[in-house]
C-alpha cells in the first residue's frame, strides 16, 4: 500500500482540503468533490520548501502541505522503486511462474534470478507467480504451497477492473488456502499483482 495524509492541496490554482495517496507509480488526491492523478512518469520536479511539496508535471503544478512528511514523499516521487524491486526479486532467488504471459516480464525476471522455471513449478522457490486471468486460476493456490519456500510468496497476476476477477476473489481463495494476503502493487497499465504468504505460525 502507498503513503497518505490529509492536507491542503493547491491544484490548478484553487485551494482544496483532502487526501493524498502516493501509490508506486502515481500520485492521487482526492478531496471536496474532486479527484486528481499524478502519473509519476510525468513529473519533472519535485521540491520543497517549509513543509509543501511542490510538484511539477506534464498538465501544471501541484503543491501539498505536508509539512514534515514532504521531503520523504519528494525523494519517493524522484526515484519511483523498479517492478523488481517492489516484487522484492532478488539475484539469488530461485522463482517459478504459471500461467504468466507477460513476456517482456519474463524476460526480466530471467536476467534478474538465479533460477526460473515457466510452466512448472521449482521445489522451495522463494517466489511463484501465478497469472490468472480469471477465478477458476485460483485454485490452485493451495497446491502452490507444497512448491513454495516457507518464508515464500505467491504473487498473483490479474487483469484490472475485470468482471471475471477480482481483489476480493484473490484474498478470498487466499484465505481458503490458509495463505495470507500482505501487499498490492501496480504491476502495468493493465493488471494488478497481489502477494499472498503462508502466515508466520505454519512456517
Amino acid at each position: 500500500m502507498g503513503d497518505e495524509a490529509l492536507c491542503r492541496a493547491w491544484i490548478d490554482g484553487a485551494e482544496v482540503k483532502g487526501k493524498a495517496l502516493l501509490e508506486t507509480d502515481e500520485l492521487i488526491f482526492r478531496g471536496e468533490g474532486r479527484r486528481y492523478v499524478i502519473p509519476l512518469r510525468s513529473v519533472t520536479a519535485a521540491t520543497v520548501e517549509s513543509g509543501r511539496l511542490s510538484i511539477a508535471h506534464a498538465s501544471g503544478i501541484a503543491v501539498l502541505d505536508l509539512e514534515r512528511d514532504a521531503e520523504r514523499w519528494a525523494r519517493k516521487i524522484l526515484n519511483p522503486r523498479g517492478l523488481m524491486d517492489k516484487l522484492g526479486v532478488k539475484a539469488e532467488m530461485t522463482v517459478s511462474a504459471l500461467g504468466v504471459n507477460q513476456a517482456e516480464f519474463l524476460a526480466d525476471l530471467s536476467d534478474n534470478v538465479a533460477q526460473l522455471a515457466t510452466d512448472t513449478l521449482l521445489p522451495d522457490s522463494d517466489i511463484i507467480f501465478l497469472g490468472a486471468e480469471e477465478r477458476e486460476a485460483l485454485d490452485q493456490m493451495r497446491v502452490l504451497q507444497d512448491s513454495l519456500a516457507r518464508a515464500g510468496a505467491i504473487w498473483v497476476i490479474r487483469p484490472k477492473g475485470s468482471p471475471h476477477i477480482s481483489e476480493a476473489d484473490v484474498m478470498n481463495a487466499g484465505h481458503a488456502a490458509g495463505l495470507v494476503d500482505t501487499k498490492v502493487v501496480r504491476f502495468s497499465d493493465t493488471h494488478t499483482a497481489e502477494k499472498l504468504v503462508i502466515p508466520k505460525e505454519r512456517r
